[in-house]
């Protein structure tokens, strides 16, 4: 991989990290602004050979989902590397619908199969574009939070943001 390109906004819930490769597709997203934990995301041999501060295109859907409108992450492309069982739970959890979370053994119905409970956590912990393929939307059996890469405040507050 060539080079990439890292932008940091601000947001209410802190500072918010972008890497997007060359064609603009989001690598990693995330809720800091330290850029080798933006890194630490993505394996190493996925890893852009160089990485420069700019403008990403993304930006702007992370503005607007942070003014109100919660679908402006829908469209936005994204590049991930995984099995295709990662493929299709990461494609899964773009369709849930903000303000309707699933639980994980919602999440892993929806993979069609019911009982992998942890390959449906797996896939959600192993999500590197956070917010763009919202796996903040999947819960635990009980209702609660659950694990958040980023923190489960930031988790909390974007339910919040998604159920208003």
């Amino acid at each position: 991989m060539t080079t990439a390109t890292l932008e940091t906004l601000d947001t209410p819930d802190g500072a918010f990290s972008i890497l997007a490769d060359a064609d603009g597709r989001v690598l990693v997203a995330g809720w800091t602004a330290d850029p080798d934990a933006v890194l630490a995301r993505l394996h190493p041999k996925n890893r852009p050979a160089t990485i420069a501060e700019g403008e990403t295109d993304a930006a702007s859907a992370v503005r607007a989902y942070y003014a109100g409108d919660v679908t402006a992450i829908d469209e936005v492309e994204v590049r991930q590397f995984g099995t295709p069982l990662q493929t299709a739970g990461w494609a899964a959890l773009r369709r849930i619908t903000p303000g309707e979370p699933l639980t994980y053994t919602g999440f892993a119905a929806e993979l069609g199969s019911p009982s992998a409970v942890r390959a449906a956590a797996s896939i959600c912990a192993r999500n590197a574009p956070a917010l763009f393929v919202p796996c903040h939307r999947v819960l635990r059996s009980d209702g609660s939070l659950g694990g958040f890469a980023w923190g489960l405040d930031v988790k909390h507050s974007l339910l919040l943001r998604e159920a208003a």
